[in-house]
């Protein structure tokens, strides 16, 4: 399996981890669906910085709902 770990950048620029073993990230609603290998889901209003597939890291940045 090749699961990641969701990281999301908080107000002082530093990364955050907010979810586990996440195996699929799809858009939804303006923002992102996380879904982990158990099959729970996340919403977040962000969007994606940075995938690093050899560090199985994806990095987030918040984003208003007016973007």
């Amino acid at each position: 399996m090749c699961e990641s770990n969701v990281y999301l950048i908080d107000e002082k620029g530093e990364e955050k981890l907010v979810f586990e073993g996440v195996n699929e990230v799809s858009s939804y609603g303006g923002g992102l669906c996380l879904e982990n290998i158990f099959y729970q889901r996340k919403y977040i209003l962000a969007k994606v910085k940075e995938i690093s597939f050899l560090e199985r890291k994806i990095i987030l940045e918040r984003i208003s709902e007016d973007e």
